[in-house]
């Protein structure tokens, strides 16, 4: 009887997470749908952002060395909206790729 119960409770947990993931893709807004790579591109630059705070947390890192990085980045950001300026409101796959690669760059000056 204590196998069939944590069977059930199995499957109740791959459910719950099957449906957390269909209400997060649910809650996507409709300017993330229009701009799928602007989104992907500021996606990155929220996660390089997180990953720059837990680093002086943890202390992996000093405050002016996240301040660099944070600079970097804000910069990324920048010139992302640049970009969009010009061609009413997208980013085109190009710009996305170079808007990455400088992405990659502050990326591996994480975590070093």
């Amino acid at each position: 009887m204590l196998k069939s119960v944590r069977i059930v409770m199995t499957v109740a947990a791959v459910l719950a997470a099957a449906g957390l993931a269909t209400s997060a893709m649910a809650d996507e807004t409709q300017w993330q749908k229009d701009h799928p790579r602007r989104t992907e591109v500021n996606d990155r630059l929220k996660n390089q952002n997180r990953r720059i705070d837990h680093e002086v947390k943890d202390g992996q890192i000093t405050r002016a060395q996240a301040h660099q990085l944070h600079k970097e980045d804000h910069n990324i950001r920048k010139e992302e909206r640049a970009m969009a300026s010009t061609n009413g409101g997208h980013v085109t796959k190009a710009e996305q790729k170079a808007l990455n690669q400088q992405e990659n760059q502050v990326s591996k000056q994480i975590g070093k």
